[in-house]
């Protein structure tokens, strides 16, 4: 007789697609561009901002929802804790660049995840190298997200200068 032994994962995380698609009944502006237009018909939030990268960034598929997860992820931090101050690296930020673009869809995503307030982003023109990607990285995974090890570790050192002095900004 043979028993098979599953073994659990305890950790539960937080889904970046559930999180990012929960927006949409919040898009108020541009729906037809955002929802109707050509290319967008069918496809949810993620699989837009998915197409949107593809579109403006040399990445294969995988590398695009490994980035666009991780940018999710930092958001929602950044907007849940915002006396934290957390940075992200040049990589993860092609997402976060992604998802601010994206107007309509970054207005709605404040509108659930910050209470309705616009979130600053509010770069510095140098960047910094005290290790604040690492800890971020940590810190994300405290707020029920799976951060990417590779993708934060290549730019552990060297943070985007987003700036913590700027009124609620990340």
């Amino acid at each position: 007789m043979t028993v098979m032994l599953e073994t659990t994962n305890s950790t539960t995380y937080r889904d970046p697609r559930s999180v990012l698609n929960a927006v949409r009944p919040h898009v108020k502006e541009c729906t037809y561009n955002v929802l109707g237009s050509r290319g967008s018909v069918g496809l949810d939030i993620w699989d837009r901002e998915i197409a949107l990268l593809l579109r403006d960034n040399v990445m294969v598929r995988d590398m695009a929802e490994r980035v666009l997860g991780n940018a999710v992820a930092y958001l929602v931090t950044a907007m849940e804790h915002p006396n934290v101050h957390i940075g992200v690296g040049k990589v993860v930020d092609i997402g976060v660049h992604q998802i601010i673009l994206d107007t309509p869809v970054y207005f709605a995503f404040c509108d659930l995840y910050n209470g309705g307030r616009y979130k600053h982003h509010a770069p510095l023109i140098e960047r910094r190298g005290d290790g604040l990607v690492i800890r971020t990285a940590e810190f994300i995974r405290s707020n029920g997200f799976d951060a990417d090890e590779e993708l934060w570790a290549i730019d552990g050192a060297n943070c985007s200068p987003c700036d913590n002095k700027a009124p609620d900004s990340h």
